[in-house]
């Protein structure tokens, strides 16, 4: 059994997406990243970052001790080797896949969460800041329209880059943009989209969701106010 420190947002589907066509077991930990959870001693001791998704194997490789993990490429990585799926075993293929998770989580997803906050959640609209993320995320939407030019999947057959880079393109039009301006990426959006694993995964925790509009303050400060001291001082209010 796996467990998943887990709340519905792009980074946690991509676990719930692998998991879900893996078909491996696994147990939700809701971790409400709004309310603080991600500060509890418990959640630090598997996510010292704390961020959410982390995982808990309690039956890896080989067997002995439950092995914990944060970061959802770790993550993925993990499973894809666990399972021996949605990774291209020999070593160009593995690397084909491997730059793409890593675009993905050094471009794609940081870039995108610039955009959704100085757009959404920022408390004054900051034109420059908007129009800069707003423009880069195009940018990387172009990028994976022309990769995906003359291939179904990013890496070829389908894989974990593909699980890692389809949840950020749900919001797409939240990003400011749109997938009509981007026919290859959009094609391949619809296909992964259509697949019953893709669908089970992005459905988990569906009743967890808010509205931006019903984000409080309070979660927001909780969410974006973060400095090391802050972070040490809700860690202890959590004790």
């Amino acid at each position: 059994m796996i467990d998943v420190h887990y709340w519905p947002t792009p980074n946690g589907w991509k676990v719930t997406i692998f998991l879900e066509e893996a078909g491996l077991p696994y147990r939700i930990v809701p971790v409400n990243i709004g309310a603080g959870e991600q500060f509890k001693p418990g959640f630090l001791k598997i996510s010292p970052n704390n961020r959410m998704p982390a995982i808990v194997d309690h039956e890896p490789p080989g067997g002995g001790a439950p092995v914990t993990i944060f970061e959802s490429g770790a993550i993925l990585q993990y499973l894809a080797e666990k399972t021996g799926k949605f990774m291209l075993t020999d070593l160009r293929g593995k690397y084909e896949v491997l730059q793409w998770v890593n675009w993905q989580m050094g471009g794609l997803g940081p870039m995108c969460g610039q955009n959704h906050h100085f757009s959404a959640y920022a408390p004054e609209k900051i034109p420059y800041a908007i129009n800069r993320y707003v423009n880069e995320t195009n940018r990387l939407y172009g990028v994976l329209n022309k990769r995906l030019a003359d291939r179904d999947y990013i890496a070829g057959a389908y894989s974990i880059a593909d699980m890692m880079c389809w949840p950020w393109i749900v919001p797409h039009e939240r990003q400011g943009q749109k997938l009509e301006d981007f026919p290859h990426l959009k094609r391949w959006f619809e296909r992964v989209q259509a697949r019953p694993g893709v669908e089970r995964g992005y459905a988990v925790g569906k009743e967890l969701r808010q509205p931006i509009a019903a984000v409080s303050d309070e979660a927001k400060r909780i969410l974006f106010g973060q400095t090391a001291g802050s972070v040490d001082k809700a860690a202890a209010s959590a004790r």
